[in-house]
């Protein structure tokens, strides 16, 4: 579901428990999915339609924001995860070739400073296919180092994600396994990311596998950073100072956010906690499809953390939007309706 779709469900199950509450939508993302449809509703624009190819070489329809010099590009759209099945998961052979894609159309429709927003990637290839694609599209049979047209060109990359590129906390390691890894194909994408990325260094003299953000969408993180001399920037944050949040929020009785699952990783910098933290002493409750660490969470500051799914339900049917929409505006009824009531009051 977008961030739109589910600030609907919300939005309803407020009104059904506080018919006269004013209530403020506002579309977030923190480099996944939405994040185009977020920056679009915050800045205005123009909004692009290709082709490319998706994270098995398919082709795909992407889209991507492009305003004045200024586009706004997200992965996901390219190589994201919600673009394959369960059973066609494999990092091993996922590419982010499209993205690369993504970044060549805007360029050649004048961008000359592009943010790309990183998350919700089936990829596990450190960016190799978001550079392969480039040097098809601007060399002929030759390197990066010949490509020309992107020396004018600024990238940033939006990511709540400060994980390094290799290692224990690295993107194979503590990605791979949600996107089909099995440990030892975990084993396989380390080695592998800190082979191309000990070569990068060789190279250009520097070496920035280290750096936050590196790890983000399978490495494609460190690719900007390494190859593009991307500036890295909290997704949440870059997005929130966009739309002035801050002064959405002041006068606000209650905030609710959410995000597919809520656990301790939620802690580590991810949209609810970005939320949280530009909402200074209004309450904020959490929603999410699948939660543990339930009490750390409490303990951050949440006032309330909710799970929308009841205690029995298949995995298919807490993927149907409809389903999860209905389950959503059940929840902030049933369970936020006291609550609500006495925030407001």
């Amino acid at each position: 579901m977008t961030s739109v779709e589910t600030n609907r469900a919300v939005a309803d199950g407020v009104l059904r428990t506080c018919p006269d509450a004013e209530i403020v939508q506002v579309p977030v993302s923190d480099g996944g999915e939405g994040f185009v449809d977020a920056f679009y509703a915050a800045i205005g624009g123009k909004i692009r339609e290709i082709i490319v190819y998706d994270p098995l070489m398919r082709p795909v329809t992407a889209r991507y924001l492009l305003r004045d010099e200024e586009a706004v590009i997200e992965s996901s759209q390219a190589c994201g995860l919600t673009l394959l099945t369960q059973e066609e998961r494999n990092p091993l052979m996922a590419t982010s070739y499209g993205v690369g894609q993504l970044v060549v159309d805007a360029v050649q429709w004048g961008a000359r400073h592009i943010i790309v927003g990183l998350g919700g990637s089936a990829t596990s290839d450190a960016g190799t296919g978001m550079l392969k694609a480039l040097i098809d599209a601007w060399t002929k049979q030759g390197t990066f180092d010949d490509i020309k047209e992107l020396r004018d060109v600024r990238f940033t990359i939006a990511s709540d994600v400060k994980n390094p590129l290799c290692g224990e906390n690295g993107a194979a390691r503590v990605f791979a396994p949600q996107k089909g890894a099995t440990s030892a194909m975990v084993q396989h994408l380390d080695e592998r990311a800190r082979k191309f990325a000990k070569l990068s260094a060789k190279h250009f003299g520097y070496d920035r596998s280290e750096k936050e953000g590196a790890g983000a969408a399978g490495g494609l993180g460190y690719a900007f950073l390494q190859y593009l001399n991307a500036k890295c920037r909290s997704g949440i944050e870059l997005l929130l100072e966009s739309i002035n949040f801050d002064e959405i929020v002041k006068n606000a009785d209650l905030v609710i956010t959410g995000e597919g699952s809520a656990d301790r990783q939620t802690l580590m910098g991810k949209l609810p906690m970005g939320i949280l933290k530009h909402s200074r002493n209004v309450p904020v409750c959490l929603l999410a499809g699948r939660i543990s660490d339930h009490e750390q969470l409490l303990k951050a500051g949440f006032a309330r953390v909710e799970c929308i799914n009841p205690p029995i339900i298949s995995f298919e049917d807490a993927m149907r939007p409809d389903v999860a929409r209905q389950n959503i505006s059940n929840i902030v009824e049933e369970k936020f309706s006291n609550f609500l009531l006495d925030s407001i009051e």
